[in-house]
């Protein structure tokens, strides 16, 4: 077996192949692993040396559900949490976070420089955060804001990050999946702080309520940088967030066209649920990469996933196989899809899709 060639920071102790074979949780060629101790288990004396800053992603004073979850995988690591949350309206974001059990401190940064979560001002915001702090570990959620951060900070800091951590062993070992999501490897990083990003979908949110954080002035960095906000474009829908859906319908390259995709919309609507996409009716043009699902898309895991026309490639499944239950349509009996679904349905989906919508509608 070939062990993944990480930095000189990182120690690869156990690595094993997940297989597709019709189980999640198929898995084989396992390497023994050395016993690792448990945070929860750690003395005192141990534990006061973990601090961990998480940073919040917020938007219109409203917290980014991810960061409830990297608030919940920060608490694994032991020892104090703070959370970093900044903008110009930083204020009426710290009294939310307030409340979240699991948060030691809040430390608030006031200013509009923060506002678009460009990196180039964020990732001197975490260094000086780092360094005023004395914080052995900083955790980003795994979406788009917190990957764009966490390397330039890292890179700062001169340390090797650890991406798409999917548990958390001790103060120093993390588990994260490698060759998309069809291995794991468990890495051990011997960095003086060690910066992540998690996967939300592998870690319990933070409650909001029942906390009693307190809140201080932030450390100040410059905020200059070469780097100029222009706009953005908002994609509105009345549709549940793709990543917070609880029912997803994702179709795949077989629905031929965009206009096609009024079929998902339609039996998304009635189970009050998100549209999604594989990156091949991306690539086609049929939606926008916003509803991208896979690898190089989101990563989610609804309580129903229903896979329209989408074959089952390995980047698909990397996005969605932590779905609690699994639908599948197809035609091909023979589609990878099948071997990870609970539920597989072999038919054409322009007759099946509508006559499912038609028996909700009953």
């Amino acid at each position: 077996m070939i062990l993944p060639r990480l930095l000189s920071t990182s120690r690869v102790f156990s690595l094993y192949h997940q297989g597709w074979n019709g189980s999640n949780s198929a898995r084989f060629g396992r390497l023994p692993e050395p016993p690792v101790p448990s945070c929860t288990n750690l003395t005192p004396h141990q534990k006061r040396y973990a601090s961990t800053l998480v940073l919040v992603e917020h938007k219109n004073s409203i917290i980014a559900a991810s960061s409830l979850n990297a608030i919940g995988a920060a608490a694994k690591v032991g020892g104090p949490v703070s959370a970093l949350v900044a903008g110009s309206n930083a204020d009426a974001v710290a009294k939310q976070l307030a409340g979240v059990v699991g948060l030691d401190k809040v430390l608030v940064v006031n200013s509009a420089a923060y506002d678009h979560g460009l990196p180039e001002v964020f990732a001197p915001l975490i260094k000086a955060s780092v360094e005023n702090g004395s914080f052995s570990h900083v955790l980003a959620a795994a979406s788009p804001f917190g990957k764009n951060i966490i390397p330039r900070a890292a890179a700062l800091l001169d340390v090797s990050p650890v991406s798409d951590v999917i548990e958390v062993k001790s103060e120093d070992t993390f588990v994260r999946p490698i060759y998309a999501g069809n291995a794991i490897a468990t890495v051990k990083s011997e960095d003086k702080v060690k910066l992540l990003t998690v996967r939300s979908t592998s870690f319990a949110p933070a409650v909001l309520t029942g906390g009693a954080a307190t809140a201080e002035a932030g450390a100040t960095a410059a905020t200059e940088s070469g780097t100029e906000w222009v706009s953005e474009e908002v994609v509105k829908s009345d549709r549940p967030e793709l990543g917070g859906a609880k029912v997803v319908v994702a179709g795949g390259r077989a629905l031929k066209s965009g206009e096609n995709f009024e079929i998902l919309y339609n039996l998304a609507d009635k189970l009050g649920g998100a549209v999604g996409a594989s990156r091949a009716a991306v690539d086609a043009g049929f939606v926008g990469n916003d509803l991208q699902i896979g690898q190089t898309g989101k990563i989610i895991a609804p309580q129903l996933y229903i896979a329209v026309g989408i074959s089952g490639a390995i980047q698909h499944l990397a996005g969605m196989k932590d779905s609690k239950v699994i639908v599948s349509i197809n035609k091909d009996p023979e589609a990878p899809i099948f071997q990870v679904s609970d539920y597989g349905l072999v038919a054409d989906l322009f007759k099946a899709v509508p006559e499912l919508a038609e028996k909700l509608n009953k």
